[in-house]
């Protein structure tokens, strides 16, 4: 997943970080990167938060970084 890299180096974040964030490990998250190893989706979901776009921008369905107007009745916390 090369977007998934360049939303992490855009914020010169190391992938230890990222994965810090989604409570795996460094070689989980780089897999996730690579293609390796599918996301699941409670882990888009911190992603998109994270790095404030859309899980589509992350897997590729659009090219809008921006993200979607977010549901009041997300249960997810701002990270």
């Amino acid at each position: 997943m090369n977007r998934l890299r360049s939303l992490r180096e855009d914020k010169d974040l190391s992938q230890s970080r990222v994965a810090e964030v989604l409570n795996c490990s460094q070689t989980t998250y780089s897999r996730y990167e690579t293609g390796e190893l599918n996301i699941p989706l409670d882990s888009l979901k911190k992603l998109a938060m994270f790095f404030h776009t859309s899980i589509d921008y992350i897997v590729g369905l659009t090219d809008e970084k921006k993200p979607y107007k977010r549901s009041k009745k997300s249960s997810l916390v701002r990270i």
